[in-house]
């Protein structure tokens, strides 16, 4: 039988702490100064990633996991017609996804409750999948790799970045948040392009700023 206090306690906690950080991440003038101090990255190379999104044709199939609060709407375009579909373990964060679909006046997003290392969608199923400050929260990134490329075309992209380990003062941030259950094993940026790789994705782009691993990948024909 679970611990009803520590369950609790984890969802009260995952409920201040996404708060804090969809409020951060959604907020440039906040994210930015954080992201320098603590990360030594320069977070406007994170919201020009988000671009992907947009520049996708219509008809197009795009895969957001974990979807967080919504983060990536921001790159879509009004009158872009995609199927869009917001995946997420947490439902607190798919309800603030919502909220922010809403606000931005996005209507058709389909949002599913789902583990990234058991997704219910087909092989082949889209033509980008977005990965947006997701990897380093999951207990076995290199997995979450290998499913989300399971999901892509052949010839589809993935697109995201992640925190990495051992960049100076950003490791005590990263270990606090391990203990805390908050964030997974995650890697280094040697990890990260092997990840992709064995994922069976060709890596287009691979960058570092601080301790924000920025990565574009393909998936073979």
């Amino acid at each position: 039988m679970p611990d009803v206090r520590a369950v609790w306690r984890s969802r009260v906690f995952e409920a201040v702490w996404g708060a804090a950080y969809n409020y951060g991440i959604e907020h440039e003038w906040l994210s930015a100064p954080i992201g320098r101090v603590v990360f030594g990255s320069d977070v406007r190379l994170l919201y020009d990633s988000l671009r992907v999104v947009g520049e996708m044709p219509d008809g197009s199939a795009i895969l957001d996991m974990p979807c967080g609060g919504g983060l990536a709407f921001r790159g879509m375009r009004p009158e872009q017609d995609v199927r869009y579909v917001a995946a997420d373990i947490s439902v607190s964060m798919l309800d603030r996804a919502r909220r922010r679909a809403a606000q931005l006046g996005l209507d058709g997003i389909e949002y599913v409750e789902t583990d990234v290392e058991s997704m219910p969608f087909p092989d082949a199923e889209f033509d980008l999948g977005v990965c947006f400050n997701g990897l380093h929260c999951m207990p076995d990134p290199a997995a979450a790799l290998v499913e989300l490329t399971r999901t892509l075309k052949p010839g589809g992209r993935l697109v995201g970045d992640c925190l990495i380990r051992d960049v100076g003062r950003s490791d005590a941030y990263l270990a606090a948040l391990r203990r805390l259950g908050v964030f997974g094993p995650g890697g280094r940026l040697a990890d990260v392009e092997r990840w992709l790789t064995d994922a069976g994705l060709r890596i287009d782009r691979l960058e570092r700023s601080g301790a924000l691993a920025h990565f574009a990948a393909t998936r073979g024909v």
